[in-house]
């Protein structure tokens, strides 16, 4: 999926929400789950994805990106309630299996 995506990562506990972005979603979430970056998403054990978004360009997911990071959380748990309620990892299935 090479298209310019943002997407939130929670932990198991789904206590904690990161934003992220990317031009390669599968590979970046292949990244996060196999610990490659030891950044935020890994000291918090962010990596299940429970919601993405794609565009047609990498500016326009900045801005959402920019957007999205500066809502409060009650906003992010509503876009990911309104796609996804059971907060599932939208990426089980995909081609990998960490």
């Amino acid at each position: 999926m090479k298209t310019p995506s943002v997407y939130f990562l929670t932990n198991k506990n789904n206590t904690v929400i990161y934003i992220g972005i990317t031009s390669n979603l599968i590979k970046r979430i292949y990244e996060h789950k196999t610990g490659k970056y030891k950044g935020f998403a890994f000291k918090y054990n962010c990596n299940k994805l429970v919601y993405y978004e794609t565009f047609q360009s990498i500016t326009e997911a900045i801005a959402r990106e920019k957007q999205l990071k500066a809502g409060n959380r009650k906003r992010k748990e509503d876009l990911i309630n309104k796609e996804n309620p059971d907060w599932k990892d939208l990426s089980e299935g995909w081609l990998f299996n960490v």
